[in-house]
């Protein structure tokens, strides 16, 4: 019999984790969550709200026979849990623990970032109790979850026939409605721009900062810019771009977006499955570190194995200084997401992938490479053109070092030659043009400039930001439209409603706050008990307010009577979609078939 059981939440992770342990070792799945809040109590919150908010946790349906095997299965063995090293896997860890009746004091938490033998070996000898700030952040994250999504969905269905709103999910949904009332309301305006043709050579004319040339402008600005053009000033620079910063969670959806064309739920999929572990010749192995992270940091034994390959590969001249910039709510006992070996490169490892495991993998491969690479290095030319005192720029780049981007380089750009010029050499333009140009709206969020948008405000956390996006999908808030988001009129109404009963909690500022609160409970600073009674006491009265005061969206009459009781028929929306019935219901349950 073994003497240990490893728990983790993906039977595909413990197929990998099982290969590296040995028969001593029985390592079993939870299959995800094992237990969550209950239904029943006040409102079906689930909570005890007069002792704290105290929740009531019972085991997920279904999971009942696999909880109770688990049960068994611990009998008279060691125990360590090896979920997630996150928030949610440390929460899926600590309820493991109660359901198991380990005590939460003893060293029964194993954590890893990486899934190869190694790691998993390493931690095997040092298991920790489980951080119990850290289920208390997820604890109260659930909680909040629970009450904005039971009190106010139930509203919206009852008053509107919105299918949910959520803490986070509304405020995302609000960011592109507002997107599309200020993209109706634009007003284009005309400008125009001035353009100097030479032979070989375009200059711009230099416009002041802020400035935009009318018509009038432009064409006296044309009029006195005739020949000779003398050259008025040559400077040459050096430039350096550094690397990009390996990826994190939100960054790689970006990319994947962008690059790849995949959806930030499919990008979280692959990245899953490269993570938990790929057969590579008899052996599983995870090729790539923790997907759910902030934190572009890496682990010092991977930099010196990188740095050396760099080295190697394509010499010291190319080794650049490393360097981390880690916000200040990022888990930086994480790492940025990496491969777990800088020797398996894309290449070697496509035979083992599928065409998506493959191209993702080479985007994190390539990206972690060039983030430990010098900058690439470009000479830049700026030549001022003058006539009559009006000054006209054109700039040139000549690539003198690629550094970095011999490997990774997504923007790729050609050198720009300019002639060669003398301070007060004068040339003949063949054509001074003004070009009229019409100021534009800001354009839809696309999935990826959403992600992006929403981590810079602080929203949501990395691991959330392709279930809000698929969320507002499958609740037919937003439809796609040359791949950017559009609201629907019903998740505009939403959004109005919303808008109307709940600013003080449905915004920006308020969603950003208190995940920086979410954070400090999470380092021990707060309580999660008092963010929930705080907001739980400010929430109700808005709910009681907007139970009063919501005006009720009555159904669409399509203009037809019922043939079985004459009422007007009108069009009602179920999980399925629209349909036409009538107005009696219930009295009169007619449903008009297509």
């Amino acid at each position: 019999m073994a003497k240990k059981l490893i728990i983790v939440e993906s039977p595909s992770k413990s197929k990998t984790i099982a290969s590296y342990v040995g028969n001593d070792v029985l390592v079993l799945s939870s299959k995800g969550h094992v237990r969550d809040l209950a239904t029943s109590g006040p409102e079906g919150l689930g909570l005890d709200i007069q002792n704290h908010f105290k929740p009531n946790y019972i085991v997920i349906s279904g999971k009942q026979p696999l909880v109770k095997d688990l049960i068994q299965k611990a009998k008279g063995r060691d125990v360590l849990i090896a979920t997630d090293p996150d928030r949610e896997g440390e929460a899926i860890a600590w309820h493991l623990s109660e359901l198991l009746g380990l005590n939460a004091e003893d060293s029964n938490r194993i954590v890893f970032r990486e899934i190869t033998k190694p790691a998993v070996l390493e931690a095997l000898n040092h298991p920790r109790p489980i951080d119990q700030h850290l289920v208390y952040s997820q604890e109260a994250r659930r909680i909040l979850d629970r009450i904005i999504g039971f009190k106010l969905s139930k509203l919206l269905q009852a008053k509107i026939k919105s299918k949910s709103a959520g803490r986070v999910q509304s405020v995302a949904l609000k960011l592109i409605v507002d997107l599309e009332k200020e993209i109706e309301a634009f007003i284009p305006e005309t400008y125009y721009e001035i353009e100097a043709h030479f032979p070989h050579i375009k200059a711009d004319y230099m416009i002041p900062e802020k400035k935009r040339l009318t018509k009038e402008e432009a064409d006296t600005i044309v009029k006195e810019s005739v020949n000779p053009f003398v050259v008025k000033d040559i400077q040459t620079k050096e430039s350096k771009r550094n690397a990009k910063a390996p990826f994190i969670t939100s960054t790689l959806q970006q990319d994947a977006i962008s690059q790849l064309g995949m959806s930030a739920t499919r990008t979280m999929m692959v990245a899953q499955s490269l993570y938990e572990g790929i057969d590579i010749e008899g052996e599983r192995v995870g090729l790539i570190t923790y997907m759910r992270t902030d934190s572009n940091r890496l682990a010092d034994p991977f930099i010196h194995e990188a740095q050396s390959y760099i080295k190697d590969h394509f010499g010291s001249k190319y080794l650049g200084k490393y360097s981390v910039s880690t916000k200040a709510n990022a888990q930086d006992a994480h790492e940025a997401i990496r491969p777990t070996s800088i020797d398996r490169s894309p290449d070697n490892m496509e035979p083992y992938l599928s065409k998506d495991e493959y191209r993702l993998y080479k985007r994190i491969y390539y990206r972690t490479l060039a983030s430990l690479m010098a900058p690439a290095i470009f000479d830049i030319t700026k030549i001022t053109l003058s006539s009559h005192q009006h000054d006209y720029m054109v700039e040139g780049s000549i690539e003198r070092f690629d550094g970095h981007l011999k490997v990774y380089n997504d923007q790729k750009t050609k050198d720009k030659v300019l002639p060669h010029l003398n301070l007060g050499q004068e040339l003949n333009a063949k054509d001074v043009l003004s070009i009229e140009k019409v100021t534009q709206p800001k354009t839809r969020y696309s999935e990826a400039t959403l992600i992006k948008e929403l981590e810079s405000l602080g929203i949501g956390r990395p691991s959330t930001y392709a279930q809000i996006i698929q969320t507002l999908k499958n609740r037919d808030y937003v439809e796609i439209e040359e791949k950017r988001f559009k609201p629907t009129k019903q998740g505009r109404l939403t959004v109005e409603q919303l808008d109307l009963f709940f600013d003080k909690i449905i915004n920006v500022e308020y969603t950003s706050k208190m995940e920086t609160i979410l954070d400090e409970i999470a380092d021990g600073k707060q309580k999660g008990s008092h963010l929930i009674s705080r907001f739980y006491h400010s929430f109700t009265p808005l709910v009681e307010i907007a139970q009063k005061d919501m005006k009720k969206v009555q159904p669409q009459k399509t203009g037809e009577l019922c043939p079985v009781c004459g009422k007007p028929l009108v069009i009602r929306t179920s999980k399925y979609g629209e349909f036409t019935a009538c107005s009696g219901f219930p009295s009169c349950k007619y449903i008009k078939k297509d």
